[in-house]
């Protein structure tokens, strides 16, 4: 009953601060008025929902912990439940979703507990993954206990359940680091997997190593050892498994600079191959030509999951924080840490043929936004068939809705052209905001996040992609998912770029050209 009570506040809370937020400007509720033959800028907000990155109704998503439930046949997918005002020591409960598809889900409700107490070690609970031991029938949650009254801050823990429902936690048993020479303050984030001995191994952050056991039952434990992170930079939310003919760890590093940030990969042929790479990580990158860097810093904490025959990563989108539109779109927290957790946004794994690996758009994603949507120029400047020529030339496409997905196709005229989209662009802006394309040589791409407009402060530290190759013959398929302030951005198939950018809704969008010219085509919007 409380819950109920909390959640219908919560929705006139969010009913009341739309209306506020509307401007003169709000055409949707008035039908004497034309919003579709208008193109200034309107205060939108999101709606309570999101239909494609799973939000909560209440809260946000922190760290996921993805694992594919063969019992069941779908994904599981585990995460942190964050509060605007968590309790002081007892928060972060895992929640979770199941889902075939990453695109569609439904949500599991609380899966596990915090502790009751502020002196249990887990008061707190932390990342950690589950698996499913088909020997005893068990599904298993291994986490994180986090309690600074504990003189270990965090420890290792575990959960048992038949049935993914009703779940028992093991207080006979704990991984405690400095039982082993770790620190007792990070001692986090475990990850299980099977490695080429046919054991589990057990993979968890501490302070700059990681630390492995291995178990032949799930339930006891060795430890067999440990392997350095990357320099000083502490690495959390480890995830290792084979795909193909390599070995993959996928990481997110915590080191806190904005080119830094980010998810990241290592790979090599064999597992200890695998370690080994981080005994010279200058030397082991993958040869990618980016350090292994998937995504942007607006996706963080990103775990994978595979039903065999796809393999899937989720992380976390932040949310903004800000009085207005404009200032929370450039609120990214560079040069710190961005707001912790957020929208759930889910990738899938491409492999390529020399192993290394980019993120795609999740093939249920085009179905699910199956609308198709009339696409009309409503400005231009140097627009002509097509064709954008000259610094500052755009061209200014209808209004968007809740959820989109955009298409087009870009071909440059020669390998230095730059260009840009902008997102909640209207003939009146001062500010507008605008992924741009970007030159950082002749042959390498990466997409930056710029606020333009006459106001606007150009671009925002903290927020840019990475290092990806120039298409040869200097075309680009771009797509754009968006789902309320969520949006993410697939060039090809080696670039993905994910961004909270709030006003997308019911505001006008643009192709931008600086210098040169290029060509658009095949310019289409669908909605879900």
């Amino acid at each position: 009953m409380k819950r109920a009570i909390i959640f219908s506040l919560f929705a006139m809370v969010l009913s009341a601060s739309a209306l506020t937020a509307c401007s003169d400007d709000d055409f949707s509720g008035d039908p004497s008025k034309d919003w579709a033959g208008t193109t200034t800028f309107f205060n939108s907000t999101d709606e309570n929902g999101f239909s494609v990155y799973y939000n909560p109704a209440i809260g946000r998503c922190g760290d996921p912990m993805p694992f594919y439930d063969q019992k069941a046949g779908e994904f599981k997918v585990l995460y942190l439940q964050e509060y605007d005002n968590n309790a002081t020591y007892n928060y972060h409960p895992i929640w979770g979703v199941s889902t075939h598809d990453g695109a569609t889900y439904e949500s599991l409700g609380e899966v596990l507990s915090t502790g009751t107490s502020t002196l249990e070690q887990d008061a707190a609970l932390g990342t950690g993954c589950a698996i499913y031991n088909e020997k005893d029938g068990l599904y298993y949650i291994y986490y994180t206990g986090h309690n600074p009254n504990c003189k270990n801050v965090e420890a290792v823990m575990r959960a048992t359940s038949p049935d993914f429902k009703t779940w028992t936690k093991d207080h006979a048993w704990i991984l405690k680091g400095d039982d082993y020479g770790y620190s007792p303050v990070d001692f986090r984030d475990p990850q299980i997997f099977v490695a080429e001995d046919g054991l589990y191994h057990m993979v968890i952050s501490s302070n700059l190593k990681f630390a492995e056991f291995t178990s032949s039952d799930l339930r006891t434990w060795k430890h067999v050892g440990q392997f350095p992170m990357i320099w000083d930079r502490m690495l959390e939310c480890p995830d290792i498994f084979k795909m193909g003919n390599y070995w993959y760890m996928v990481y997110s590093e915590g080191y806190r600079a904005s080119w830094s940030r980010k998810v990241k990969y290592m790979m090599a042929p064999t597992y200890e191959g695998l370690k080994a790479c981080f005994n010279d990580p200058g030397a082991n990158w993958p040869k990618d030509g980016h350090e292994g860097v998937l995504d942007s810093r607006a996706f963080y904490a990103g775990k994978t999951a595979s039903n065999g025959t796809d393999r899937y990563i989720w992380g976390w989108c932040p949310y903004r924080t800000g009085s207005t539109i404009y200032e929370k779109n450039i609120n990214v927290g560079a040069g710190g840490e961005p707001n912790w957790s957020g929208a759930l946004v889910c990738h899938k794994i491409i492999q390529h043929s020399d192993g290394t690996l980019t993120l795609g758009e999740v093939p249920a994603m085009a179905a699910k936004y199956n609308k198709a949507q009339s696409v009309n120029v409503v400005d231009s400047k140097g627009y002509s068939n097509g064709t954008l020529s000259g610094d500052g030339a755009y061209v200014l496409y209808n209004r968007l809705g809740t959820g989109n997905h955009i298409s087009f196709d870009v071909k440059t005229s020669n390998n230095w052209d730059k260009f840009g989209i902008s997102l909640v662009r209207g003939t009146d802006s001062e500010k507008f905001y605008t992924m741009v394309v970007n030159p950082e040589w002749e042959d390498g791409r990466k997409v930056n996040f710029e606020e333009e407009g006459p106001a606007g402060k150009g671009f925002i530290e903290g927020i840019d992609g990475y290092v990806f190759s120039r298409p040869a013959d200097n075309v680009y398929h771009i797509d754009i998912y968006t789902d309320n302030s969520v949006m993410v951005m697939y060039i090809n198939d080696v670039c993905a770029y994910t961004n909270r950018i709030y006003g997308i809704q019911k505001n006008c969008w643009s192709i931008n050209n600086y210098g040169g010219n290029i060509t658009v085509s095949d310019v289409q919007v669908s909605q879900f």
